[in-house]
This record gives structure tokens, sequence and C-alpha cells, in this order.
């Protein structure tokens, strides 16, 4: 079985003739969109509607198989000058076309009986909610030509900042036992079962942060700038807002949410002295022990295991999932090993030309990995439930992006405590418990720092040590007296790359949305049972065309009721019990 995954299904590299030809033809449906847009103001709302849409569609279609192409292939191999130079070619060609998006996003607003169009065309009526979304987001936009001027500033700005920390962090040299190693593989250290090399790989970590810290700061300051302005500029109350606006998810579902988690805290630490109790530290769990594997852990998967392991898991809940993860396996959609140049840490893409996805992971044969696989397998699942709708309406937001990838997570560990010996138990809720710390506890800590880089980003320039304290102060805030003050990690704003995007602000909270989003639709699946699976299938078709409290509604579900939060974590805090009792 192969150990990386196949890109050239898309193209055959950068010198395959489609890739060129498809270059060609992006440029051209991109400088024909100007012509489009000039009839169209001439046709009936009707036709005027649906001739805009077609157009769209073609520049989409085009532009999302050829960047993906690119930054999939960039994200195993980032020091490739070839693959920078596509992605700015294409990015440059792109911007060309923000005016015209500018101009065909305020004739749908300006359409005075859009209701009456959508009952009339089937085109239109499929793209309904998009075209209700953006009449109202009308009022943020700028004139045609400031928004063409931003898209292509944002190269050079935003975007090229969120480049530099990619690639600082994948070719940082890590000085480790009398050699040199990445980034993800001294951080995938954090997992040994021996004590000394947890500690080593931390401490060569933290040292290696150093090095590339001020740069990164400039990185992330830049950014948060550029976000802030223009989040004033266009209108928005703030950041958080421009955000919350773009994940389709009210300010009263995410308050919710983080008041619930602020209440749950107290059981996390509980958990966390636990485990520093038996591991022999006494001020709390030093941050090297984070990771520390815990009970009965021998058991290591090659490949064909992981991928035995998970088809079976998962027919359990629907054969359709077993089969697509076989798929994965069988159809090189994985890249599994870490290597010098490759990305950190783990994702999936869609690839909507193929019908299928592409996923990422730093795979080292653990249980954990294969967590993360079933998590990405997760995405790719999602993207399953959605492959055959149009291609504008394929794009869900951040926090139900990450339900159906947590679903499968929780899913994976019913079905392994099933089959666990006592001891084995206590490995795998610590497991659990472990990853539920770092989608609630870390994440809490990691919204306190992002909202703190922005609101004082506004006045100052944030130096690494200003970051590194704002990290060891969120930390603290979040961690409490589960964790021992003398071993954080203040360099963690360096390393995770959700912090350095322009266009995607608080990568953080949609992951403790999905976590207990998934949580409540699990415990519908226990009592429900298959008849869940097309209720669940039809939710995860529904996100690219509804707001994240609908698509709850969709299942019984009010995203506002702190209520709801609260159950979720209350699952949690009955496995601290049950790990504190083993």
């Amino acid at each position: 079985m192969t150990t990386v995954w196949n890109l050239s299904v898309i193209y055959n590299g950068l010198t395959d003739p489609k890739y060129e030809a498809d270059v060609k033809a992006f440029e051209e449906v991109v400088k024909a969109t100007e012509s489009v847009i000039e009839e169209a103001k001439e046709m009936n709302e009707v036709k005027k509607v649906e001739t805009l849409l077609l157009q769209e569609e073609k520049v989409f279609e085009l532009y999302i198989k050829l960047m993906g192409y690119v930054e999939l292939a960039q994200s195993v191999d980032t020091s490739n000058g070839d693959l920078m130079a596509q992605s700015s070619r294409l990015q440059k060609i792109y911007s060309s076309y923000a005016p015209f998006a500018t101009a065909i996003q305020k004739i749908y607003a300006g359409i005075e009986n859009l209701d009456t169009v959508l009952e009339v065309s089937e085109l239109a009526k499929e793209y309904s909610f998009r075209l209700k979304e953006m009449k109202e987001d009308a009022k943020y936009l700028f004139s045609d030509e400031v928004e063409a001027m931003i898209t292509s500033m944002d190269m050079f700005a935003g975007g090229a900042w969120n480049k530099l920390q990619g690639f600082m962090t994948s070719t940082l040299k890590v000085d480790y036992d009398g050699g040199q190693i990445t980034l993800p593989e001294v951080r995938n250290l954090a997992y040994s079962p021996d004590a000394d090399v947890r500690k080593k790989a931390y401490e060569a970590e933290v040292a290696a942060y150093e090095k590339i810290q001020d740069g990164v700061a400039f990185a992330i300051n830049n950014i948060k700038t550029q976000v802030t302005m223009l989040s004033d500029k266009r209108g928005h109350k703030s950041v958080l807002d421009m955000t919350l606006k773009q994940s389709r998810l009210q300010r009263e579902t995410l308050e919710a949410m983080m008041e619930a988690i602020k209440e749950s805290l107290p059981v996390f630490r509980k958990y966390l002295r636990k485990k520093a109790e038996m591991l022999g530290h006494e001020n709390g769990l030093p941050w090297f022990e984070l990771f520390a594997p815990m009970g009965k852990a021998d058991k290591t998967y090659t490949i064909e295991e992981a991928k035995e392991y998970l088809t079976t898991c998962f027919k359990e809940f629907s054969s359709q999932m077993s089969d697509m993860m076989a798929r994965a396996f069988d159809e090189e959609w994985i890249d599994f090993y870490p290597k010098k140049g490759k990305v950190g840490g783990a994702f999936c893409s869609g690839v909507p030309c193929l019908k299928q996805s592409r996923i990422l992971t730093n795979f080292d044969g653990s249980f954990s990995s294969v967590g993360t696989l079933a998590h990405e397998l997760g995405h790719a699942y999602h993207n399953l439930q959605i492959e055959n709708e149009r291609i504008l309406n394929q794009d869900y937001p951040m926090p139900v992006a990450e339900t159906a990838s947590t679903f499968n997570e929780v899913h994976l560990g019913e079905y392994a405590l099933k089959q666990a010996t006592a001891e084995e138990k206590l490995n795998l809720l610590e497991n659990d418990l472990k990853e539920q710390t770092q989608v609630i506890m870390d994440i809490y800590s990691r919204y306190l720092f992002e909202t703190a880089v922005f609101e004082q980003s506004k006045s100052k320039f944030l130096m690494a040590e200003d970051l590194n304290n704002l990290m060891l102060w969120a930390q603290k805030e979040s961690y409490g007296d589960g964790l021992d003050p003398n071993y954080l990690n203040p360099g963690m704003w360096i390393c995770k790359g959700h912090y350095y995007s322009a266009n995607l602000s608080f990568y953080n909270f949609p992951y403790a949305f999905g976590d207990l989003f998934a949580l409540g639709l699990y415990s519908l699946f226990e009592k429900e049972g298959p008849s869940f699976v097309e209720k669940y299938n039809a939710l995860l078709n529904a996100t690219a065309t509804c707001t994240a409290e609908e698509a709850g509604k969709m299942v019984g579900i009010d995203l506002t009721d702190k209520a709801f939060w609260k159950a979720g974590l209350d699952q949690i805090a009955k496995k601290v019990e049950a790990f504190v009792e083993l």
C-alpha cells in the first residue's frame, strides 16, 4: 500500500499540458466575466440571475481545481519555488476576478423580486440560501475597484505573511539528541512512552521556537492588523462579529457554549491533577506530560492494520462510511508520514473534480494517529454527502466543518472501549480525555489568546516576548492548577497555522463546537440506532445551505441553550470520574 497521496489524477505535475490548458481557460473565463455581466444587465431578472450563477460556477470550478492542486502539492513540499510561483500566478488571476465578484453580488442585492425569481428558476432555487445571504452581505462591500485592490494586495500582505509562517515552521531545524529533526517530528515525541524522551523533546521544541519567533511575530501582527482594519472599514462591530457572520453562527450560540466551557474547567483540571499524581508530579501536570500514554499502550498500527481497524469499526455505524474509508486507503487519498518540507498536523481537503478528498497526516503508528485518520476521514465523509451538490453549494462554514470529524472520534472511542480490558480501558479513557482536553481546554486558551492579540495589536506591535506572555496567560486562565506553571509552552502561537489566515479568524472555537455538537448527535445515534444515519447524512448535506442553528433544529437541538452544551460536557465529566476510579 502506498504511503503518499496521488495528485497525478488531477495533474501530472506543473508540466502537464492539462495544467497549463486549465490555467489558460481560467484566465479566459475570468476575463469573460466582465462582458457576461454587461450582457446580464440587459436581461430580465430570471435570466440575469441564471447567467451570473453559471458564470460563477465556471470560475470556481477551475479555481478550486487549480489552486487545490497547487496547495496540496505545496503542503508536502513547502520549499518548492515552482509551486510558490504557480500559487502566486493563480492568486493574481483570481484577484482580477474580485471586482467582477463584487459587481455580481451587488446585482443580486439589487434584485427587488428575488422571491419571484426563486419561484420561477430551478437553478436560482438551488442557490436560494446563497442568493439571500449575498443580498444581505452586500452592505459590507466596498466599491468594485477597492475590493479588487484588497484581493490583489492580500497576496503580498496577509497571504504572504501566512506563507512565511508555514515556511518557517515547516523548515525549522530542531536540535534534538545530538542531531536535527523537523518540528512535526519533535512534537510527535510528546506521545513517547519514555518520560525522558518527552521532556527532552519539549525542551528542544521550546528552544527551537526562539530561532523563528521574531519573524513569526511579524506575521501574526500584520495579519491581525489587516483583519482588524478591514473589519472596521466594512462596518462590522468587531472581528469576532465578522467571523460569526462568516460562520453562520449566532453570538448567543457562541456565548452559551463558552459559558458552559468555562464552568466545566474544574472537571478537566481534576483529570490533569490526577494524571500528574499518577506520573509522580506534585505541582500539576508539566506540559511535556500532556500526551504521556497511560495504561496498556503497547499496540502500534501499520497502515494496513489502521485500515482494517477503521473499516471494521465504522461498519457498525454506516456501510457507506466504511466503504469510503476503504477507498481512501486503496485509491491513494492519504499522505501518511512526516518528512522534511511537509507541513505539520493533519487536514482533509475536498477535490470536487474527482468527487474525492485528500488527507494529510503525520502518522506514527499510535492509536492517537489512528484517531487522527478517523477524524480526517470524517471530513471526507462530510464531503461525500455534498459531492453531488452544485459547486457553489459545497462550502460549509467553520463550526459545522468539525462536526463529522469529531463524530468519528466519538464513535471510534466508544468502539475501542467495548473491546478493551481494564488496563486498556485506562489507556483509552486517557487517550479520549487528553484529546478532549485539547479540544475544550486548549481551544479555550487559544480563543482567549486570539481575542487578546486582536485587542492589543490595535495599539501596539506585539513583540515575541509579548506574544509568549499572552500565551502563558491564556494557558493559566484555562488550565489553572491542572498544569505545573513552571512547565507551560509559550510558543504555541508559533506552530499553530490557524492564527495566520487573513480570511479566517478565530479558527479555534469551531473545534469545541464540533466536539460538543458531535457528542449531542452521537447520543441521538445511540438512542435511535441505524435510523439516525439517514438524518445525520441529511444534516451534513444541509450544512452548506443553512445556519448552524438551523442544522441543529433538523435533529431537535437548540444551540442557543447552554443546557445543550452542558449536557455534552457532562458526558466528558463522567469519563473523568471513570478515569479517576480506574
